[in-house]
């Protein structure tokens, strides 16, 4: 029963929960609170996949897995069983197909790198390099075959594979030299981008690709060896682009694979300016490795490769392996199949062999990020709209989603089609609604590291994170993303670069903010990344600053050495704010009263209604110096109408005064590392509770009864 009246005390700031007729959201622990596993560099699964490792990993209380796939952001292809047959077993190469059984458990698989890659950089290990300008005409890039018109069953124009080469900084251009492969484009355009930057287009102003005045070529008759004036002047250019719609068809002498002939392949790319006397001068630094070529990009590449090609630096851990771990709880696993830079008779090959194991599979993930690997959503939607036809063909219940978008905190833009339309995710939306494939879109996925900048002071980062969140969820419902099917976040941390802040206590606050609001808004599942134990590693360079994205710090045996920050604050959210069982909890909107200079919450709260009929609140303290005194209140429909918490709270602390980091390079380690405290409190209005500096609390007690059930239907 909602009682009349408030106490409050001048030095206290007031929480308010807000009872309104339903919840804001209800999540199953067992569902909502997982984690990530990763693929890790040569030896390293052996090293981080102990017993040991594995018991203390479980005591954080994540339940479910999200399996994240490296290989596609190492633009490989991904073996996940290590048996199986070459389309040219005779040279052991060509495309691949895992074997869909093994006799024996398959602890681990590998990436193999494509020869045919068109991008300079990629979002891995970042070893490898274009051969679009490596200097050697003897290795091409190709496009993939699987966005031909005999596997679209739609026009090549439709889906137009490109190149884009960044020349560093403006410079005169009027001509370009294209040695063309096999097979080569009977119809292209070259065109200049007219904005800031067409890579990240999300964080610049809007431009758009510009043909040169001669840049619209039809090629009829194969021409290797292709010299094009460009205009008559020359233009200032940074950024060109070869834009190719129609295809020779034609297959590669001695091939007896149609995939082939299908798609476009460029030996060797030059780009400068002819003098008066007619003489080309080339522009481009051509070598083979990234730091010394010029940068590309591509639209696509051929998963064609060669047994010589496996990359020591993508190791996946076996599927068996992390099944029969005890990591999956045997909960079904977030499973990926390859599809950037597969083919999906491998991605059915894998479902044939989770489902012959007998391994719970409910959702897959259809290949990782797309929008980082600048693939057009059209033509994600076209691979996803094949392997979603051979996925279900073997099980049409599987639950198939994606895109795994990478963070873009401004929302993923893409370049502007025919109509003007930025949004990929209503574009690759829309292309799957045009092609009658929108029922295979039973869930939607990206990846949530809101900073970039790891050697920026924290706090205000802190402050300015729930904005972030807020604004790119809402832009995803106003772009059409259903809200009738899971949002998943598939990993989630401070940043994609290591820094201090992600094993000191920032990284626990933020962590637990993303999960708890992302829940409050109304997300399934949050997969917090950095499960396995690791190091700290140096990335920014524009600072001495050394950190990882990590609940355990290992030794260099890769045996659990500390708990840091991270672990304290998943443990603290999924053992004691939720109660760690699989029934319905119900959260509801909670607000502070406190603020910085700026008008941000200095202290954010989060309340949960648990089955066991007590409430969680959640409070982070943002300020790094000072300590917030607080009370907490319950409001109902009517303004006049508060409630306050009742008999014996329990309150857990995690703060600075539990935890140090000593900064000491690749040796930091904590100077002090406690797990967060436990102390009661009367409940009652009157009640102040103090909040130390960057800290977490959760306080836990009877309050009022919520006017609806725990699994009545979210506000969406």
């Amino acid at each position: 029963m909602l009682l009349a009246g408030v106490a409050s005390a001048s030095d206290s700031g007031m929480v308010t929960v807000e009872l309104s007729d339903r919840p804001a959201n209800t999540f199953l622990p067992h569902q909502a609170f997982g984690a990530g596993l990763d693929g890790l560099e040569e030896g390293d699964v052996e090293r981080l996949y102990t017993p040991d490792n594995i018991r203390q990993m479980k005591t954080a209380g994540l339940k479910p897995i999200s399996y994240r796939l490296r290989t596609e952001l190492g633009i490989a292809v991904w073996h996940w069983n290590e048996s199986g047959a070459w389309s040219d077993p005779v040279h052991r190469q060509g495309y691949w197909i895992s074997n869909d059984r093994a006799d024996a458990p398959i602890l681990l698989s590998y990436g193999y790198r494509l020869p045919r890659r068109g991008n300079t950089f990629d979002q891995a290990g970042n070893k490898g390099y274009s051969r679009l300008d490596d200097g050697d005409t003897r290795t091409f890039w190709k496009s993939n075959p699987y966005l031909d018109a005999r596997y679209t069953g739609e026009r090549n124009d439709l889906h137009p594979q490109w190149v884009v080469v960044d020349l560093g900084k403006p410079r005169h251009i009027n001509a370009a030299r294209i040695l063309w492969g096999i097979p080569y484009a009977t119809r292209y355009q070259l065109e200049y981008w007219d904005g800031v930057d067409p890579i990240y287009v999300s964080e610049n102003p809007p431009g758009h690709w510009q043909p040169f005045p001669n840049g619209v070529i039809i090629n009829d008759k194969h021409a290797d060896d292709t010299l094009i004036r460009l205009g008559q002047k020359s233009l200032s250019v940074r950024y060109l682009r070869i834009l190719m719609s129609e295809a020779s068809g034609a297959t590669p002498p001695g091939s007896q694979d149609i995939r082939d002939g299908l798609g476009y392949a460029i030996r060797e790319l030059y780009i400068g300016e002819l003098d008066r006397k007619g003489r080309f001068h080339d522009v481009i630094r051509h070598g083979k490795d990234k730091d010394r070529q010029t940068v590309t990009y591509a639209s696509s590449t051929d998963p064609w490769h060669r047994a010589v090609d496996r990359d020591p630096d993508i190791e996946q851990p076996g599927l068996d392996l992390v099944f029969r771990s005890g990591l999956t709880h045997d909960l079904p696993l977030l499973t990926p199949v390859g599809l950037l830079y597969d083919t999906p008779e491998n991605a059915a090959a894998e479902i044939r062999f989770l489902k012959a194991r007998g391994y719970p599979v409910v959702q897959i993930e259809m290949g990782e990020e797309p929008d980082g690997q600048y693939m057009t959503p059209e033509d994600y939607g076209a691979l996803y709209a094949q392997w979603a036809q051979a996925i279900h063909a073997i099980d049409p219940a599987l639950q198939l989603g994606g895109p795994g978008f990478q963070t873009a905190i401004y929302g993923w833009q893409a370049w502007p089609d025919a109509n003007g339309n930025r949004s990929w995710m209503n574009r690759f939306l829309n292309y799957l609604r045009n092609h009658e494939r929108l029922k295979d879109f039973n869930f939607f996925s990206f990846e949530w590291y809101p900073f970039d900048n790891v050697c920026e002071p924290p706090a205000p980062q802190l402050a300015a994170a729930p904005a972030l969140l807020t604004d790119v969820m809402q832009l995803l419902q106003q772009e059409g993303t259903p809200t009738d099917i899971p949002w998943i976040i598939t990993e989630y941390g401070y940043s994609a670069f290591a820094g201090q802040v992600e094993v000191d206590m920032p990284s626990a606050l933020l962590n637990a903010e993303i999960l708890a609001q992302f829940l409050t808004l109304g997300g399934d599942t949050a997969y917090l990344y950095g499960y396995q134990p690791n190091t700290p590693i140096h990335e920014w360079e524009e600072c001495n600053t050394w950190g990882n994205l990590m609940m355990f710090l290992a030794d260099d045996k890769g045996r659990i050495r500390a708990s840091l920050p991270t672990y304290h604050g998943a443990r603290l959210l999924a053992q004691e704010w939720a109660q760690p069982l699989d029934r319905p909890h119900a959260l509801y909107r909670a607000s502070a009263d406190l603020h910085d200079p700026a008008g941000r919450p200095v202290v954010t709260a989060y309340a949960v209604y648990r089955p066991d009929r007590q409430w969680g609140l959640l409070l982070i303290n943002k300020d790094p110096r000072h300590e917030q005194a607080i009370q907490v209140r319950f409001r109902g429909p009517s303004q006049d109408s508060v409630a306050f918490l009742q008999d014996t709270l329990d309150v857990f602390q995690y703060s600075p005064r539990q935890y140090r980091w000593r900064a000491q390079e690749e040796n930091g380690h904590p100077l002090r590392n406690d797990p967060p405290t436990h102390f009661t409190l009367p409940g009652a209005a009157n009640t102040r509770i103090v909040l130390p500096p960057f800290s977490l609390t959760v306080i836990r007690g009877r309050g009022p009864e919520p006017m609806t059930a725990a699994d009545s239907p979210p506000q969406r």
